[in-house]
């Protein structure tokens, strides 16, 4: 996967990471990471800009995220009510929980847009239920926006700062990701044994 994203970056400067980072973020096994490490690396050789590589790199990051915005609002709360009551013990969940999750985003939608922006695998996942619960676009937009930033200068720093030596980075993000996807499958079959409807 990286010689690709290597390439993509190469031929197509700052389009290529917006294009890379909008696409992780649609399909998430392409690491925002390698992108923009890679980003920074090039910064570092003189060959990008941090600034207009930190306005590509979050510009995708939020259309990515927007795509999954987008399909939570068009689906809705309510169409979500016959499919928990069909798929109530292979969701693990009940309609009490959704409406719990409505009122938390509701609450508190700002905070957990952006706090996910930073933990593997939720950072996307975050966007659905912020759609469905109907969080406003401005405040979506905004937060998403702001942690994808912070968390590509940290990204971009890391990569100009390190240089070739960033992609050993991968050796600890990578089994921390796999790490917190066990934890969810571990959380999920244990909430699936031990469901019992209300």
């Amino acid at each position: 996967m990286t010689d690709w994203v290597v390439e993509l970056i190469d031929a197509g400067g700052y389009w290529g990471i917006l294009l890379l980072m909008a696409l992780e973020n649609i399909f998430p096994p392409i690491p925002s990471e390698l992108i923009m490490g890679i980003g920074g690396i090039r910064v570092g050789q003189g060959r990008m800009e941090m600034a207009p590589l930190l306005f590509a790199g979050t510009v995708g990051t939020v259309i990515g995220n927007y795509f999954w915005y987008w399909i939570g609002w068009k689906l809705g709360k309510e169409r979500l009510r016959p499919l928990v009551r069909r798929f109530g013990r292979i969701l693990t969940i009940e309609w009490k929980e959704v409406e719990m999750l409505n009122r938390l985003f509701h609450r508190h939608g700002e905070k957990i847009v952006f706090f996910f922006r930073f933990m593997p695998a939720f950072r996307t996942i975050v966007s659905l239920p912020a759609g469905l619960f109907h969080m406003g676009h401005g405040r979506f937009l905004v937060w998403t926006a702001i942690g994808a930033l912070i968390w590509n200068i940290i990204l971009a720093g890391s990569g100009m700062l390190l240089g070739s030596h960033f992609q050993k980075i991968d050796d600890y993000l990578g089994p921390a990701a796999t790490a917190t996807m066990g934890l969810v499958a571990i959380v999920y079959l244990w909430r699936l044994i031990r469901w019992r409807p209300n």
